[in-house]
């Protein structure tokens, strides 16, 4: 018998994963796909909507066990300057997900971006690091930036 995952605990509310599996940001936006956990565990999530996996979720496996979802590590940009609030305000404003920290915006790496934000005074550094964005607009109703706010579609 496959093993199917239809439901999702979330960070917190759950423990004792039996295995895990590292997905990127866009991995993690997803309804019905085929996985393999790190521990060779091979599955079907099959969830009644797209959803946004957050990192330290679990889907719970059609057997009882469950499988941690980890942030993978990723290309992304590491944007520092004076006025932080302002650069974020022009990240969200082109609708580009965004991990705001005190001291530092994380985004997805995009040259366009990149450059439009250097023109603004930031300072943009390429780092690899896990991508964990806000929630809001990009939570629990995430469209992917090129859809402009249109229902997400099954991938």
């Amino acid at each position: 018998m496959s093993l199917v995952a239809q439901t999702v605990r979330k960070a917190g509310d759950w423990s004792g994963a039996s295995d895990c599996c590292v997905l990127s940001y866009d991995e993690r936006f997803l309804r019905r796909k085929k996985l393999s956990g790190d521990g060779g565990t091979d599955f079907l999530v099959d969830l009644e909507k797209t959803t946004s996996l957050g990192h330290g979720d679990a889907l719970v496996l059609s057997d009882g066990r469950l499988v941690e979802v980890i942030a993978a590590p990723e290309d992304l940009y590491a944007v520092t300057g004076p006025d932080l609030a302002r650069l974020a305000w022009h990240i969200g404003n082109r609708h580009t997900p965004c991990r705001i920290e005190r001291d530092r915006l994380l985004i997805q790496r995009d040259p366009v971006i990149g450059h439009m934000l250097e023109h603004l005074g930031a300072s943009v550094v390429e780092v690899v690091e896990p991508f964990t964005p806000e929630g809001g607009a990009y939570g629990h109703g995430r469209t992917h930036s090129h859809e402009h706010g249109h229902s997400a579609h099954a991938h």
